[in-house]
């Protein structure tokens, strides 16, 4: 983490494992937020733009998430997400930008005016998990929204969708089931394109790029779990256990389009599998 992660991923990493207070990790995802109530400023690596975006919205909403106390900023942000959703309920893939230096062109090539289910799931699904222990995300009208452009979306698929909207729109519908019955129905519907060694190669990525059982139901309580055996669980456990390098990190198997997020991703995938493992029982 010294050597690959930004001042952010290794303050979650001391939060992780108990060495840090909360006020740490929220004054770090501070400096990424912009006068508008949204996040910019490379907080998504592969999108180095300062102006605030869908994807700086979800890893700040991260950040609160594993705080897990309110914050005043959950609030603004997702009244910033309200302000740049489309009238169905939806959030855009990604909003123009002034200097595409270090950006993905698949951010930049998004439609401003139009709603993706992979960012609008991607935002929900942590503002859910926030909504757990902050009232006043839970009340939130866009957080209503948001919720019943998933739940609509989602139900009217008729065929796999792309491998990253797919998992987006289950970890929507894990972190909704607490609170709306018809998640579960929803998700026995999406489901059924995981396949059942949960490996899903990604369209147009790199060589190699798959997502995983893990990447789909991280978490060992979640009703997603249904949707793969407990064997290929155990399976990919010891496998993410196995793939830590001799320097203590993890890597991605995903381009990156900067140097600087070559290195932040390593530090951000670090805290993810430590993360993944310890809520799983590997790691103590």
């Amino acid at each position: 983490m010294a050597t690959h992660g930004r001042v952010l991923d290794r303050r979650r990493f001391e939060l992780l494992m108990g060495a840090a207070d909360a006020d740490a990790a929220l004054a770090a995802v501070d400096a990424y937020r912009n006068p508008d109530g949204g996040y910019g400023w490379g907080l998504e690596p592969d999108l180095r733009a300062p102006e605030s975006q869908p994807g700086g919205a979800l890893h700040a909403l991260e950040v609160f998430a594993e705080v897990g106390t309110p914050t005043p900023r959950a609030v603004q942000v997702c009244d910033w997400l309200g302000t740049i959703s489309t009238p169905d309920g939806g959030v855009p893939f990604a909003l123009p930008v002034a200097d595409p230096a270090g950006c993905a062109p698949f951010w930049l090539q998004a439609d401003p005016d139009t709603a993706a289910l992979q960012s609008t799931a991607f935002v929900t699904a942590v503002a859910l998990r926030v909504a757990r222990h902050d009232p006043a995300v839970a009340a939130h009208p866009w957080l209503r929204d948001a919720v019943a452009y998933c739940f609509r979306t989602i139900g009217a698929i008729r065929q796999r969708p792309f491998a990253i909207e797919l998992c987006f729109a289950i970890q929507v519908l894990d972190a909704a089931h607490d609170t709306y019955p018809e998640a579960a129905a929803l998700l026995d519907h999406i489901g059924q394109f995981v396949p059942a060694d949960g490996l899903l190669p990604v369209d147009g990525g790199k060589e190699g790029e798959t997502l995983r059982a893990l990447d789909f139901s991280p978490l060992p309580d979640c009703p997603s779990r249904r949707l793969v055996t407990p064997e290929v669980v155990a399976a990919e456990l010891t496998r993410l256990a196995g793939a830590q390098q001799p320097d203590g990190g993890w890597t991605v198997d995903f381009h990156s389009y900067s140097p600087a997020a070559e290195l932040e991703w390593r530090g951000y995938r670090t805290v993810a599998a430590l993360s993944t493992l310890r809520h799983n029982g590997v790691l103590p």
